[in-house]
């Protein structure tokens, strides 16, 4: 059976390839940052990756019932820190601003959360901002006005914070290594993306290395470890923004609660899976997020972390079925099943439940968050 053919190349894998033979090899987390945020031909920069007409779906499209959660979640957590009359109120990585509109929603139902909140939406791409005002500004016309669009968190002053992230840290650039048969202090070597031919493809890197930081035991070889700096040096920004005022942060991702080995770089396109390295800049590429690694970095930095535990757990101990029975008792017999549907997809094993995890960062001093036991 002959092998189907391969992709034609994007201008981006083009522009990869040259600056490979010019330079050598990359590493896998620059290949995620120009394959997701390049300004020209970046995944991001090119389109709206979002929906059934997009490349996947995320849990605030899915259901309005998970932004409504998170929205009483976050009501929740500022009467934790104190009502202050002022309070930064952030999104990373807000997507079409869906899950933000339906927190401000909820949010109404406390006037003083919506006149205390300074909204700050972190994101990189034009694209995705623009979409994020036109949702924004249909579903919170008066918040919306005074809403500002960052590059990154420490663009957001300093003072009480909720930050929220959805989906953001698996976007982060990671880095690999591979454990080598050596027997020597300097096993490893990094995964890095090469060339076989004019193509690109995994190479492993010359440079002999010792353990990398956070490394589990029991790496044997061909062993794969994934790290990601990115997504460290975030939760240690929040726990030090927590020390200055008090906060707290609720961080949603796929991922899992303990270190391991394995390769999680995948690529999705129109809702399936897609090869990894294949069409830079037409495809979304993650990794799964290591929980235990940001928890290691926002704890050391003085930070109270709670989780991770199971979204599953986490939304039902919110009250997920109270309220889609609420909400399923004025809609029509389509829409009730839609609910359903939504809610069943978001807390399923073989779905979303058991695969999305949820962690809290917070001030010392302030009590355990809602939904965590």
């Amino acid at each position: 059976m002959s092998e189907a053919p391969k992709p034609e190349p994007t201008p981006l894998e083009a522009r990869l390839v040259a600056a490979i033979r010019h330079g050598g090899p990359i590493t896998v987390g620059e290949f995620m940052t120009d394959a997701l945020c390049h300004q020209q031909h970046g995944y991001y920069a090119t389109r709206d990756p979002f929906g059934r007409a997009g490349d996947f779906t995320t849990a605030p499209e899915i259901s309005q019932l998970f932004g409504e959660l998170v929205g009483a979640w976050l009501v929740h957590a500022w009467t934790e820190i104190g009502e202050p009359s002022v309070f930064n109120l952030v999104e990373l990585g807000p997507g079409r601003g869906t899950l933000m509109a339906d927190v401000l929603r909820v949010g109404g139902v406390r006037p003083g959360f919506l006149k205390a909140a300074r909204l700050f939406l972190v994101e990189a791409s034009g694209k995705m901002r623009y979409a994020q005002q036109r949702t924004l500004a249909a579903a919170a016309p008066e918040i919306a006005k005074g809403a500002v669009w960052a590059d990154r968190l420490s663009d957001v002053p300093a003072g009480p914070t909720l930050i929220l992230a959805n989906e953001f840290f698996d976007c982060l650039p990671i880095r690999q290594f591979v454990r080598t048969a050596e027997r020597s202090e300097t096993p490893w070597r990094e995964r890095l993306v090469g060339l076989a031919g004019d193509r690109l493809a995994f190479v492993l890197g010359e440079t002999p290395l010792p353990d990398p930081q956070g490394l589990p035991r029991g790496a044997k070889p061909e062993s794969l470890f994934e790290t990601c700096e990115a997504g460290q040096q975030v939760a240690e920004e929040i726990a030090h923004r927590f020390a200055e005022a008090k906060g707290r942060a609720l961080l949603i991702d796929y991922g899992h609660g303990r270190p391991g080995f394995g390769d999680t770089f995948q690529a999705v396109r129109s809702h399936a899976h897609w090869p990894v390295l294949a069409s830079p800049g037409e495809a979304d590429v993650t990794a799964h997020v290591d929980f235990s690694a940001l928890s290691r970095k926002a704890r050391a930095a003085g930070a109270r972390v709670d989780g991770p535990v199971l979204q599953r757990d986490f939304l039902l101990r919110l009250g997920l079925p109270q309220r889609l029975q609420k909400v399923a008792a004025a809609a029509s017999d389509e829409a009730k099943q839609a609910l359903k549907d939504g809610a069943e997809r978001l807390v399923s094993p073989t779905a979303m439940g058991e695969l999305f995890k949820v962690m809290a960062i917070s001030s010392q001093g302030i009590g355990e968050p809602a939904g965590f036991s």
